[in-house]
């Protein structure tokens, strides 16, 4: 049993039956309205105070994987629990590992209501952004505090307890957020799915995750139309198995609003003005805090679950020692809620460190510009942020003079993250100029829940570190690269990224009913490890790059080349703002490379003269063993909302295999020109348009 190297104190702590292991004072705590404990503990590290495991990279590095339970354990001290951890490690049926073990905390309380009671409550913490709907607002802490509780009373009243699910299909509102915090407030486990999803989409998930309670909103805003919600869901739950007892509607100020369904929908501001407060109820350490569906291979959905404990912990940590944040600092993560960084860096990690949150719902350019991002870091002081590369490669195409950018003062901006896809260095460059700050890349999945290699600030990591490097392994991690025979890559040496067991506090426990699944897709094909399924190398250094997913490296007569590097090497032509590469079929290689490219928006050149040019840079660049040859010219490129690149409908659109779309692009169109450059090459002559 672990003892504390500081003394703790406990205000208003529940006390166990077992024997308290630390030094506490404490009373009994009253019991809210369904029969569960609440009450509020403190201990001496908490995350507000930025405190935790302190330290350089090296040191801590070494410390978390020499000595994982004594780092851990002080980490572990970063938030307030309602019952003390009596062992933090908990490796006996390797890989459903368990951290925290007999712990018991709410994610709610430590994200809002610690802040409240530390005096801190008049502080902003979500400001909303909307230069879509010309709409600003601001929640303080309280106000937070406020609205959390009474939406949570309203969802208990529809029957919502521990352990059930609550499904919440929104907009970029803060309301979305709220929803999150209040669905952990009651110990139940929310899902969110990305707003506009289709109804067929929609209703797998509903199907496999038997929410007891969906809440939406009645539309969301796109820069040129109006997605309407409410016939979505409601035709997602006539085709789903499962029906949801209630459906909680927003009604959006100022647009349509959505009929209600006598019987089954609640208007939310109804529910938030005649709901009870409702206490936090306290959960095991290893219960579910939410449920994230991810991409799968299967047709089967593919829920990832984030046990309560190491996902609080870990995520309040990483805001100071992986982005350099203070508590009261504002922090901008440009993504979406229904995403993992959404998850993990617009809702959680900001409150829980006590740090101001951005919720923005616009777009990196059209609305109405592409100074945007440069207006919101200056009205809002924002210090830190995170961003895709795709998002700015979109500012740069538009505006790559920045004229439009030089409009706003960004000097409060310290630092610019960015993860989704691998950052290009042109891209890197040019970003560090117009945004006055370092651009540092991180490497995560939605799986780990927070990053895999990283540039941490907070370790005092260089600002400045090697071309194409996604970081440095975080701490944790026990990362290596294996080559296709199964041995230690060399330095520079392409190979399988994998991470020795157990993973890290805060990585998914399991996948929602697929425990086998969970098994055979992350742990079977390299025993002893978590896959990642990704592609790199990593330099002499202890640098990682990682290149792509495995399955997107290209096969070019026996030489295994990475589709990020050859779109590494296109995106140094002048012109060229983004591409991406595919393999296609070739009789005397087997595969070769075929790029797509879109240039700059005042570029003079024809398609015909870049492809030609690209041809010369990649050789220099790469060198004759990629035979680069085949190119052409795109309007854009079919990227998820996370900023990921949709390579494989490519590759398969090119070797005539019919695709579906999947809802998750954020711009179907762009596949008909794509479709389009791909048979004056000579490819995807027998399959349809993709609609």
């Amino acid at each position: 049993m672990l003892a504390w190297k500081a003394g703790v104190r406990s205000i208003l702590t529940c006390v166990s039956k077992q024997k308290w292991p630390y030094r506490t004072r404490a009373r009994t705590c009253r019991q809210n309205v369904r029969g569960a404990g609440s009450c509020h503990a403190r201990n001496s590290h908490t995350a507000a105070s930025g405190k935790g495991a302190v330290g350089t990279y090296d040191d801590l590095y070494r410390r978390s994987i020499d000595e994982p339970e004594e780092f851990w354990d002080e980490v572990g001290r970063g938030v307030e629990w309602h019952e003390p951890y009596t062992r933090v490690l908990d490796n006996s049926q390797e890989p459903f590992t368990k951290w925290f073990v007999g712990g018991k905390l709410n994610t709610c309380h430590n994200a809002v209501d610690r802040h409240v009671s530390a005096g801190r409550g008049d502080q902003v913490a979500l400001i909303h952004e909307s230069p879509i709907t010309k709409s600003l607002a601001k929640k303080t802490f309280s106000q937070l505090e406020e609205e959390v509780s009474r939406v949570a009373g309203g969802l208990a009243r529809m029957g919502v307890g521990v352990g059930d699910r609550v499904m919440v299909y929104m907009p970029m509102v803060p309301e979305a957020v709220v929803a999150m915090l209040a669905t952990v407030r009651l110990g139940a486990v929310h899902s969110v799915v990305f707003g506009g999803f289709a109804a067929r989409e929609l209703a797998t998930r509903i199907s496999h995750l038997e929410p007891r309670v969906v809440v939406t909103a009645s539309c969301g805003v796109e820069p040129s139309r109006l997605v309407r919600y409410k016939p979505i869901l409601d035709e997602a739950i006539a085709l789903s198995s499962h029906k949801p007892r209630n459906v909680v509607m927003l009604q959006r100020s100022g647009l349509e609003e959505a009929p209600l369904s006598p019987g089954r929908d609640v208007a939310w501001q109804d529910l938030v003005a005649s709901s009870p407060r409702h206490d936090c109820v306290p959960v095991d350490a290893n219960h579910p805090c939410y449920i994230l569906y991810t991409s799968g291979t299967t047709g089967q959905p593919k829920g990832i679950v984030r046990p309560s404990g190491g996902h609080a912990a870990v995520l309040s940590w990483t805001m100071g020692a992986v982005y350099g944040m203070a508590p009261g600092e504002v922090w901008w993560a440009a993504s979406d809620l229904g995403w993992i960084v959404g998850h993990s860096y617009i809702c959680y990690a900001p409150l829980l460190n006590g740090n101001t949150s951005i919720v923005y719902e616009g777009k990196p350019v059209g609305t109405p510009d592409a100074g945007q991002f440069f207006r919101v870091i200056r009205d809002h002081g924002v210090s830190g942020m995170f961003t895709a590369p795709t998002a700015l490669r979109a500012i740069k195409r538009e505006d790559p003079e920045v004229v439009e950018g030089r409009k706003y003062d960004t000097a409060s901006l310290r630092y610019l993250f960015v993860a989704g896809e691998p950052l290009d260095h042109e891209t890197r460059v040019w970003s560090e100029k117009s945004f006055g700050a370092p651009v540092l890349d991180n490497w995560w999945q939605t799986e780990t829940g927070f990053p895999i290699t990283a540039h941490s600030v907070g370790m005092n990591m260089s600002l400045n570190p090697p071309r194409n490097a996604s970081g440095k392994p975080m701490v944790g991690y026990n990362l290596s690269v294996l080559t296709e025979e199964g041995r230690e890559a060399g330095p520079g040496e392409l190979g399988r990224i994998v991470c020795r067991l157990p993973l890290p506090p805060c990585c998914m426990s399991t996948l929602y009913r697929a425990d086998d699944r969970f098994v055979d897709t992350y742990f079977r094909e390299y025993p002893g490890y978590y896959d990642t399924m990704d592609a790199g190398m990593r330099d002499a250094q202890g640098y990682v790059a990682v290149m792509s997913r495995d399955d997107d490296v290209i096969n070019v007569a026996g030489h295994r080349l990475s589709t990020l590097a050859l779109e590494e090497a296109m995106l140094e032509h002048p012109d060229v703002v983004d591409a991406a590469v595919v393999g296609v079929p070739d009789d005397m290689k087997g595969e070769v490379p075929l790029g797509l490219f879109v240039v700059n928006a005042g570029s003079e050149l024809t398609e015909e003269q870049v492809s030609k040019e690209l041809v010369d840079v990649v050789r220099r660049v790469i060198g004759p063993v990629a035979a680069f040859r085949l190119s052409g010219a795109v309007k854009g490129l079919p990227r998820t909302r996370s900023g990921k690149t949709a390579r494989k409908s490519i590759a398969d659109l090119a070797r005539d295999k019919a695709i579906k779309i999947s809802p998750t692009i954020e711009d179907p169109k762009v596949y008909e020109d794509i479709h389009a450059t791909l048979k004056r090459l000579g490819f995807a002559l027998k399959v349809p348009t993709p609609s």
